[in-house]
C-alpha cells in the first residue's frame, strides 16, 4: 500500500512456516546451498590429491571404491542443484536425505583411504553442524549420533581387515564427540544469527518505509526544492519544482541546463562568489511565464564549498501577495481615518462653488473659476472612492464560474450602461467551455475598468473602431485567459512601463487608479494582468487566470 492510500480489506494470508527460534526459510535454503557446494568441491579435491601426492594419502586402501564413491558423491551434488533451486522436496526431507548421503559417502571414502588415520572422517563435522541451522536440536543430535556410529562402524570394518591400528577407534570417538559438541554449540549461535538476520531484515523494512515516507513528503511539499550535484545533474526534484521549471515531470539525472538554463547560470554565479552570496536581486520566470521565482542555494557539505547543492525556489508572487495585504491593510486604516476629514471640506467647497455660480452678478471668468472648483472637487471625491474601494478588497470569495457565460451577462450590462452598440463591443472565444476560479465581484470591477479605459482611450478620434473581448487558453501553459483588444493609438513604450503605477494617467480627467486597481484585483485572485501592443496598432490587456485544478492542488 502506498502512503496516503486508504487500506483495503484483504483475505488473511496463510501462515508462513518458520524454523526453530524464529528463523526464516530463506536462511535455511541458503545453508543447504552452501553445504551442497561443499559436496561438489570435496570429491574434486580428493581426486586431485589422489593423483598428485606420493605416497598417496587417500584411496590407497581401496582405489575402486574410492573412485566410485567420489564420482557418485559429485553426481549427487550436481543433481541436487535443481532441487535446491525449486525448493522441492520440503527442506526437512531435503536435509535428512542429504545428511544420510553425506554420512554414507564420507564413511566409504574414509574406509577406502585406510580408516580414521586418513583424517577424512572429520569432513562429517561440517554437514552435521550445518544441519543444526536448518532443523531442531533434537533432530540435529540424532544426525550426530548416526554419523558417529557410522564412523565407528567403518573403523570396525577397517580394523577387521587388518588395515589399521585398533587405537584409531579413539580417533573415531573424538570425531564423534566433536560432532556432538558442534551440534550443541551451533544451536545458540544459530539462534543468535537468525535473530540478527530478522533484526536486519526488520531494519531494512523500516528504512524502506522511511525512504518512501521521505519521498512522499519531499514530493508533496508546498515548497519547491531540487538537489544538483557537482556536475549540474539533477539528483532530486519534487513535483512543485518540476512544474515550476519545466511544466511537467523531470526525471532524476537530467542536466539542469536542459530544464532551466537561467537557473544553471544563477547557480554558476553563486558558486563563483565562494558559496556565501545570495542572489537577492536576480530571479527567473516559471515555465508558463506567469510569475517570477527567487532561487536560494545551500551547499550540502559541512565546509560550505563544493558538493551537492540544495536549491529552494520561492514564488515571488506569494511574497508579493503578503506584502500587498500588509500595504492594503495600512491603506485601509489610513483611508478610513482621512476619508471623513477630506470629504467634508471638499463637499463644503463644492457646495459653496455651486451656490456662488448661481449669483447673477458673476462675470464669465468668475463662472469658469467656479466650474474649475466644482470639477476638481468631483475628481477628489472620485479618488477617495477609488482608494476606499481598493482598501476594502482585503478578503476574496473565489468561486468557480464559466467565463463565457459570465461575460455575456457582463457585456450586456456594460452596453446598456455605457450606451454602446453591439457591433462596437463584442466577444470572441476559442474555447466553448472555459472554467475559472475568481471572485466574481473582483472580476466585474476589473473588467469594468478595462472596458471603460478602452472606450475612453482605445479609439482614435472620430473613429468607429470596435472593442473586442477574446477568451481562450494560453498556448504554452493551457491556463485560461481573457483579452480586451482595441485599435486605438496605443501606449508609448515609456508610458507602458508606468501604466500600472498608482495615480499615473496620460489622459485628462483620469485619477490614474483604474489600471492599478485592476492589477491588484488580479493578483489577489492569483491571476496576472499584463499589457502588450497589438499588431497593426492598438492595445491588448491580457488577464491570465490561475488554473482551477492547479490552484486546488497547491
Amino acid at each position: 500500500m502506498k502512503i496516503g492510500e486508504r487500506p483495503q480489506a484483504e483475505p488473511p494470508a496463510e501462515p508462513t512456516p518458520t524454523l526453530p527460534w524464529g528463523s526464516s526459510e530463506e536462511l535455511a535454503w541458503r545453508v543447504l546451498a552452501l553445504v551442497n557446494l561443499f559436496r561438489l568441491l570435496i570429491p574434486l579435491l580428493l581426486m586431485v590429491l589422489y593423483w598428485t601426492l606420493e605416497p598417496r594419502l587417500v584411496g590407497q586402501a581401496n582405489a575402486r571404491l574410492f573412485f566410485f564413491t567420489s564420482i557418485a558423491y559429485f553426481l549427487f551434488a550436481a543433481l541436487s542443484i535443481p532441487t535446491l533451486r525449486r525448493r522441492w522436496p520440503d527442506r526437512m526431507w531435503q536435509t535428512a536425505f542429504n545428511v544420510g548421503v553425506d554420512v554414507l559417502a564420507i564413511s566409504f571414502l574414509t574406509y577406502s583411504s585406510g580408516g580414521m588415520n586418513s583424517g577424512l572422517g572429520a569432513l562429517l563435522v561440517l554437514p552435521i553442524g550445518a544441519a543444526s541451522f536448518v532443523v531442531g536440536q533434537r533432530l540435529a543430535l540424532m544426525f550426530a549420533a548416526v554419523a558417529a556410529l557410522a564412523l565407528l562402524l567403518q573403523q570396525a570394518f577397517t580394523t577387521l581387515a587388518a588395515r589399521s591400528d585398533p587405537a584409531d577407534f579413539a580417533s573415531a570417538g573424538i570425531v564423534g564427540a566433536l560432532m556432538f559438541i558442534v551440534t550443541l554449540g551451533v544451536g545458540p549461535l544459530a539462534r543468535s544469527l537468525r535473530e540478527s538476520e530478522e533484526r536486519v531484515r526488520q531494519r531494512e523494512v523500516d528504512v524502506a518505509n522511511l525512504a518512501e515516507l521521505n519521498q512522499f513528503i519531499v514530493q508533496h511539499l508546498r515548497e519547491s526544492i531540487l538537489v544538483v550535484d557537482d556536475h549540474d545533474m539533477i539528483r532530486l526534484i519534487n513535483e512543485s519544482a518540476a512544474s515550476m521549471l519545466n511544466g511537467h515531470e523531470v526525471a532524476a539525472g537530467t542536466p539542469l541546463g536542459e530544464v532551466s538554463p537561467r537557473l544553471l547560470y544563477l547557480l554558476d554565479t553563486w558558486r563563483r562568489h565562494s558559496y556565501d552570496w545570495q542572489l537577492s536581486s536576480l530571479s527567473l520566470l516559471t515555465s508558463d511565464g506567469s510569475s517570477l521565482v527567487q532561487p536560494h542555494f545551500v551547499s550540502l557539505r559541512s565546509n560550505g564549498g563544493g558538493g551537492p547543492t540544495l536549491i529552494f525556489l520561492e514564488d515571488t508572487t506569494l511574497i508579493a501577495e503578503r506584502v500587498q495585504q500588509s500595504k492594503l491593510a495600512a491603506l485601509g486604516r489610513l483611508s478610513a481615518s482621512i476619508a471623513h476629514e477630506i470629504r467634508n471640506p471638499v463637499g463644503a467647497m463644492s457646495h459653496a462653488a455651486q451656490l456662488l455660480a448661481e449669483a447673477p452678478q458673476l462675470t464669465a471668468q468668475e463662472r469658469r473659476l467656479t466650474d474649475i472648483i466644482t470639477k476638481n472637487g468631483d475628481r477628489i471625491s472620485l479618488i477617495i472612492n477609488n482608494v476606499l474601494q481598493l482598501s476594502r478588497r482585503d478578503s476574496t470569495r473565489q468561486e468557480r464560474i464559466e467565463l463565457n457565460g459570465w461575460l455575456e451577462d457582463f457585456v450586456g450590462e456594460f452596453r446598456q450602461t455605457a450606451q454602446v452598440d453591439a457591433s462596437k463591443l463584442y466577444i470572441t472565444t476559442s474555447a466553448p467551455e472555459l472554467e475559472v476560479r475568481i471572485d466574481p465581484s473582483h472580476l466585474h470591477q476589473l473588467m469594468w475598468n478595462l472596458c471603460e479605459n478602452a472606450l475612453k482611450y482605445g479609439r482614435n478620434f472620430d473613429s468607429n473602431d470596435a472593442i473586442e473581448i477574446r477568451t481562450g487558453r494560453m498556448a504554452t501553459s493551457e491556463r485560461p485567459m481573457l483579452e480586451v483588444l482595441d485599435r486605438g493609438p496605443g501606449i508609448t513604450a515609456t508610458d507602458a512601463e508606468r501604466i500600472f503605477e498608482p495615480f499615473f494617467t496620460a489622459g485628462k480627467g483620469g485619477t490614474g487608479l483604474g489600471l492599478f486597481i485592476a492589477r491588484e484585483l488580479a493578483q489577489c485572485n492569483r491571476a496576472v494582468l499584463i499589457y502588450e501592443p497589438r499588431s497593426g496598432g492598438g492595445s491588448i490587456f491580457r488577464l491570465v487566470f490561475a488554473d482551477p485544478q492547479r490552484w486546488e492542488t497547491q
